[in-house]
C-alpha cells in the first residue's frame, strides 16, 4: 500500500510516499478500513521532528492520529460493522495511508451529510473537546469557557459544542482574523493575546464582573498557567489538551487551594483502546446526531493530496491555518 512515512526526523524533507507492506489482516474483533482520507494534526508535526513517538504496537514512521473510509474486511468476531460502511475513528498512528486496521470499538459511522474530507477533520478534534469538556470537566448548561487557540480545529469544535450545550464560550487567539472568523461556531466574546497572557485575564474579569470562568481549554500551554489561574473562578476546572508554548511552568499553590481548583490533562493518542471505545461511544452517542442535524460542523482549513503531505505540513506550521487541514487519500 502508499503511505506518508517519515524518513528521516527533521525538517519537511523526510517525509515521503512510498510503498509499504500492508497492515495485518484482520482478526478477532479487528477491522480493516480503505481509508479515504486522513486529519493531519500537530501531533503528526512533532513525530516528524522527532519529538512524539508513535506508542507502542504502531507504525513508528507512518503518521496519523484520525481518517475516514469503508470498511473492507472484518475479524471473525467483529460484530458492529459490514463490508462497505462508511467510517471514521482514532488511532495510535498509521492512518495516513491506504489501509488501517483497527478494533471495531474505535470506529464511529459517517453522517450521511458528511464527504470523506470533511469526515476525516473530525475524530480528533471533536472527540478531543469532547471528552475534555464534558467527560473530565463535567460542563453544565449556563457554565461560562475559556477556549485558548479559538481558531484551531480543537478550538472550533470545542466552541460549538459549548454552545450546543447551553453553555458561554470565550476565546482567545494570537490573532485577530482568526477570532473574527471564530465567531461564527459560538463565540460570545474574545480577546487577542498579542502581548502577553494578562491580557485574557484582564478580559475575563470585564466578561464575567469579576466571578472568573468555570472551565478553561488550554491548547496553549505553559506561558498562560498564570493568568489561567487568575482567570478561573471558585471551584473552576482548567484542563490542558496542548503545549504549544511549553510544557514547564511554577505554580501557585495558594491560588489553586483558595479557589479550590481542578487542574487536568487530556491525551487521546496514549489511552489503552478500552479509554478510546469509551470516548468514541461517547461520542458517536452525543456528537453524532449533532454532526448529522449540522448543529455542528467540521472547520476545514485545505485539503491536500497525499502526495503533497509536505506542503500540508507548511501549511500548519505556518501557523496561519484555520480549522483542520486534512490529507486525500485516492
Amino acid at each position: 500500500m502508499k503511505a506518508v512515512t517519515i524518513s528521516s526526523f527533521g525538517g519537511v524533507e523526510g517525509l515521503e510516499v512510498r510503498e509499504v507492506p500492508d497492515p495485518p489482516r484482520p482478526s478477532a474483533d479487528r477491522v480493516l478500513v480503505r481509508v479515504r482520507a486522513a486529519g493531519l494534526n500537530r501531533a503528526d508535526i512533532l513525530q516528524r521532528l522527532g519529538r512524539y513517538p508513535a506508542p507502542p504496537g504502531y507504525p513508528q514512521d507512518i503518521p496519523g492520529l484520525e481518517f475516514a473510509g469503508e470498511v473492507i474486511e472484518l475479524g471473525e468476531e467483529a460484530r458492529t460493522w459490514k463490508v462497505g460502511d462508511r467510517v471514521f475513528g482514532i488511532t495510535g498512528g498509521g492512518a495516513q495511508a491506504e489501509f488501517v486496521t483497527v478494533p471495531e470499538s474505535t470506529l464511529a459511522e459517517i453522517p450521511p451529510n458528511l464527504d470523506w474530507a470533511e469526515a476525516a477533520s473530525i475524530p480528533e478534534v471533536f472527540m478531543t473537546a469532547h471528552d475534555a469538556l464534558f467527560t473530565q470537566c463535567r460542563l453544565q448548561m449556563g457554565e461560562r469557557v475559556l477556549i485558548h487557540a479559538a481558531g484551531s480545529g480543537v478550538g472550533t469544535a470545542a466552541s460549538q459544542l459549548v454552545n450546543a450545550a447551553g453553555a458561554i464560550a470565550y476565546g482567545t487567539s494570537r490573532t485577530a482574523d482568526k477570532l473574527q472568523r471564530a465567531k461564527e461556531f459560538g463565540l460570545t466574546d474574545s480577546v487577542v493575546v498579542a502581548k502577553d497572557s494578562s491580557e485574557f485575564a484582564e478580559a475575563v474579569k470585564r466578561w464575567t464582573n469579576d466571578a472568573g470562568v468555570d472551565v478553561i481549554l488550554d491548547l496553549v500551554g505553559a506561558k498562560y498557567l498564570k493568568a489561567n489561574l487568575e482567570s478561573l473562578g471558585l471551584k473552576g476546572r482548567l484542563i490542558f489538551v496542548g503545549t504549544t508554548s511549553g510544557a514547564k511552568a511554577e505554580i501557585d499553590y495558594s491560588v489553586v487551594m483558595g479557589k479550590r481548583l481542578h487542574i487536568m490533562g487530556t491525551s487521546l493518542r496514549t489511552r489503552s483502546i478500552e479509554e478510546k471505545a469509551t470516548a468514541t461511544r461517547l461520542f458517536a452517542q452525543q456528537v453524532g446526531p449533532l454532526l448529522a442535524s449540522a448543529k455542528v460542523r467540521p472547520v476545514i482549513d485545505r485539503v491536500f493530496p497525499m502526495e503533497q503531505v509536505r506542503a500540508a505540513h507548511q501549511r500548519i506550521e505556518s501557523n496561519e491555518s484555520f480549522g483542520k487541514v486534512v490529507l486525500t487519500i485516492d
